[in-house]
């Protein structure tokens, strides 16, 4: 089985704001106008984009949120847990990988405005996976989640915010 340095050089993956490594594989050429999307983003999106991702071990993706519909693909290596707390305070976890039996999907939905992280579930393998996200991605629709605020809003996920947040002072 090939490892994540592999898949890094392989796929030409740079390292990912909020954790993990990604490249984008696609972009659609047509685009949305502002006036037909929802109030919430601020200019014209893509139809779609798509990307690779990859976390090693003991990486995680931080909790984020983005404006629009994310789904995840699962591809190689360990199975990965996806973190999503809903805008309306609920938690769910998702577990992508190719065990069925033990709950995991190929494919799993991030609904849009949903605060989110992830980690891999393997800490000694790493997770290849593929995003896909409609209207498309734009770094103006991400926001990396701020661990007081989500602590707030979330205080019985207290363990789980704090691991998958950056702490604001460096100790």
């Amino acid at each position: 089985m090939k490892d994540a340095r592999y898949w890094i050089e392989k796929l030409n993956l740079l390292p990912h704001p909020e954790g993990g490594y990604y490249r984008e594989n696609y972009r659609s050429k047509e685009q949305i106008r502002k006036d037909a999307l929802p109030a919430r983003f601020k200019g014209s999106r893509c139809f779609s984009t798509s990307i690779y991702y990859l976390l090693k071990g003991s990486e995680i993706s931080h909790l984020h949120r983005i404006k629009s519909d994310e789904v995840w693909h699962f591809y190689q290596g360990s199975p990965l847990a996806v973190h999503v707390f809903s805008e309306d305070g609920s938690y769910s976890l998702l577990k992508l990988g190719d065990d069925f039996e033990k709950g995991q999907v190929f494919q799993a939905l991030v609904p849009a405005g949903s605060w989110f992280g992830a980690e891999v579930m393997n800490q000694d393998s790493y997770s290849l996976l593929g995003c896909t996200v409609a209207p498309g991605f734009d770094f103006a629709d991400f926001e990396l989640g701020q661990r007081e605020k989500l602590l707030r809003l979330y205080p019985q996920r207290r363990e789980l915010i704090e691991k998958l947040t950056k702490s604001k002072f460096k100790r």
